[in-house]
């Protein structure tokens, strides 16, 4: 037990020293307190946003529960309509071609027609069966043991089981908000039983960690196939015809001396290139990407190379608006190492990718309306990118 507390005050401390030299640092340390400071405010700001939307979600359904609760108790009768449309929302997760069976109602009996796999038939039944105000279920089904040759039943689909809520990919705030605050307590008050405290610990700080990022745990310590375990968007305006804009945002090397976490970009071949970023504490991050699809004055799309130390896609639209101004719809994705947990790092230390985004687009606007910007301590002009 001594052991693990100084493992974890030794690593406690690293932590803070760390910490407190990326704050300290001479040079930056004072743009990097005023950044700090700016976030705090901004989480605060957030974390109050958040645990009002949580709250009001445990509000509406634990009113949902009361009243159908109350409903149970009434009996009420419910209208043919609204039955036949209880029916057919259930119905979607007991058979795989839900669109095939057709369902009437008459003073509570159900009346089920249309073909249904053989397997399936009495899992149907049952799930129209346990929907509220229905008293009989009549069957008329026509069952088939296999979909080979019945129009019905053609086409490829699969059940949409309902998953517990807490194996959904995405959790609601309400479930946000306690498996946070069980996570915390979790944390804060481990087993005193000293095989049991480290599972306490990890499975509160898994609990806290999926309440923050609501991402799953494979996406969120980056075990996932492709770009995709963060995403975002944007859309900007810039008073500037769109051939003008396209033409900057085609040409990739251009973005090192106007992006300030761009440290330099480097055509390797057609449509090739590779990037060089700032990353956290200083250090940088290196990859490879090819433009994929190039529609003059419309669209452009990238995405990295195999092999890419960080995957990362994304697609930009051009629109051109009834003033001769330029609408720029940027969409993103990307899979850091470590996952959303990499993401939540380098957003910490403010070079994630939307971080980087929300700075350097105003360079972009400026570039463009105002003939110049500032960028890597120094300004740059129009006049020197070519544009």
């Amino acid at each position: 037990m001594r052991s693990n507390g100084k493992t974890l005050k030794w690593m406690t401390g690293i932590a803070v020293g760390g910490g407190l030299m990326y704050l300290a640092d001479p040079d930056r340390g004072n743009r990097r307190r005023a950044l700090a400071c700016e976030k705090f405010v901004y989480g605060a700001h957030v974390l109050g946003t958040a645990t009002d939307k949580a709250l009001r979600d445990l509000r509406n359904r634990a009113r949902g529960t009361i009243a159908e609760t109350w409903a149970l108790a009434r009996r009420e009768h419910a209208g043919d309509e609204v039955l036949i449309d209880r029916v057919r929302a259930k119905i979607g997760r007991a058979v795989s071609h839900p669109n095939s069976i057709e369902v009437t109602a008459e003073d509570g009996r159900v009346t089920l027609s249309g073909p249904v796999l053989e397997r399936e038939a009495e899992d149907l039944i049952e799930a129209v069966a346990s929907v509220r105000g229905v008293r009989d279920v009549e069957s008329r089904l026509e069952t088939h043991a296999t979909a080979e040759n019945v129009a019905g039943l053609q086409g490829k689909a699969r059940i949409r089981k309902q998953r517990p809520e807490l194996l959904q990919e995405y959790w609601a705030p309400g479930t946000r908000l306690l498996a946070g605050v069980g996570g915390a307590l979790a944390l804060a008050f481990p087993a005193r039983n000293q095989k049991a405290a480290i599972p306490s610990r990890v499975i509160g700080g898994l609990l806290v960690a999926r309440a923050i990022t609501n991402l799953p745990l494979r996406r969120m310590f980056g075990f996932v196939r492709g770009r995709r375990a963060i995403r975002f968007q944007k859309t900007v305006t810039i008073h500037e015809p769109v051939e003008r804009v396209f033409e900057l945002w085609s040409n990739p090397e251009n973005f090192s001396r106007i992006m300030s976490h761009v440290q330099e970009v480097q055509k390797t071949g057609d449509n090739r290139f590779r990037w060089t970023v700032s990353g956290p504490a200083g250090t940088s991050a290196t990859w490879e990407s090819r433009i994929t699809e190039l529609e003059p004055n419309q669209l452009l799309a990238w995405r990295s190379t195999p092999g890419s130390l960080i995957r990362n896609a994304g697609i930009i639209r051009f629109e051109s608006t009834a003033d001769g101004a330029t609408r720029v719809h940027l969409l993103l994705s990307y899979g850091p190492p470590a996952g959303g947990l990499g993401h939540a790092l380098a957003t910490l230390f403010g070079v994630g990718p939307k971080n980087a985004l929300n700075e350097d687009i105003p360079r972009l606007k400026s570039i463009f309306e105002q003939g110049k910007t500032t960028a890597h301590g120094e300004t740059i002009t129009r006049e020197q990118l070519s544009l």
